[in-house]
């Protein structure tokens, strides 16, 4: 008797959304085909995602929660037990979860599919009538990059495990890899277009086209505003605050040797016009200034602070 979807990412039939996102991402992680040596990787990662994406959906779950307390056979295939294994009665029409599986140095959550390949189902179901030429639908997936990848340019490979039908009608996973170029100065929210890469076309007609929204990499010393204007942190030494003068910053641009103000104080930014992202209207780079206080760990450094607490006491008499 073949699991169900509680069974196969091992929670029960109370858990809550949390648990099963949780029980997901440590079988996906456990039965990835990258890193798996088990024979069936493939295959259980595609019931794994399966089982996701329908109690991941309220109201797939709810469908699904219905079709178990009144079975209508297993639940891999279509409804009454046959037709479309992606039929839309238990999946709706994304009948499968996709899953980005390589190209360095993109991460397992890097690519994240929106609807890539959602008509999957509904085109199989249709396959089965015959009709004129149709062209494949275009896809759509967001695609997080670093931002010194805009700055310079890149090419990526990015491995997918695509759905699919074997001889027999039965869902398996076939391995795609696409290279991508990442153009010079991209900016957030951009779409790169991959022609021909979306879903296949039917009765001869031509693909779709698969379109990668860019988004990126948010970190907390490095991160874009409106699309274009990159801040980045910069640790200064409490004399160079006090002091200012010249000082060289590594940034996604380059060495940059910028003047700091003298009696700058945290959070204060530094504007570098155009050197933010290169697009064809550059953004800004802001440097955000962070005071960094070095330990004491001598005597002498606790003697020279101490004349440096001395002093301002002074002062404030």
């Amino acid at each position: 008797m073949a699991k169900n979807y509680y069974e196969i990412l091992g929670v029960e039939k109370t858990a809550d959304d949390e648990t099963i996102k949780k029980a997901y991402r440590k079988l996906v992680r456990k039965y990835h085909p990258d890193v798996s040596k088990e024979p069936d990787a493939a295959e259980r990662t595609t019931e794994i995602n399966l089982a996701y994406e329908t109690l991941s959906n309220p109201e797939k779950r709810a469908q699904y929660d219905a079709e178990l307390a009144q079975p209508r056979g297993n639940p891999f295939q279509g409804a009454a037990g046959g037709g479309n294994p992606f039929g839309e009665n238990h999946f709706g029409e994304q009948g499968f979860r996709y899953e980005y599986t390589g190209g360095a140095p993109f991460g397992a959550d890097d690519f994240q599919f929106e609807d890539l390949f959602s008509a999957f189902a509904r085109q199989q179901a249709h396959a089965r009538r015959p009709q004129e030429p149709q062209r494949g639908e275009d896809q759509h997936a967001e695609l997080a990059i670093d931002i010194y990848a805009s700055y310079a340019g890149a090419e990526r490979t990015l491995t997918l495990n695509v759905p699919a039908l074997d001889a027999a009608g039965r869902p398996t996973v076939q391995q795609k890899t696409l290279n991508v170029k990442i153009p010079k100065g991209i900016a957030e929210g951009q779409q790169i277009r991959l022609a021909g890469q979306g879903l296949a076309g039917y009765n001869g007609g031509a693909n779709g086209d698969l379109y990668l929204k860019i988004r990126f990499h948010a970190r907390p010393d490095l991160y874009v505003k409106n699309r274009k204007d990159v801040y980045q942190t910069i640790s200064v030494m409490p004399w160079q605050a006090v002091l200012g003068g010249k000082i060289t910053v590594a940034t996604a641009s380059g060495r940059l040797q910028v003047t700091l103000p003298a009696n700058s104080h945290n959070g204060k930014t530094i504007r570098l016009k155009g050197q933010g992202i290169p697009a064809k209207e550059a953004g800004d780079l802001y440097l955000v200034i962070h005071i960094a206080v070095p330990e004491a760990n001598s005597e002498a450094d606790r003697a020279l602070w101490q004349q440096l607490a001395d002093h301002y006491a002074q002062s404030a008499h």
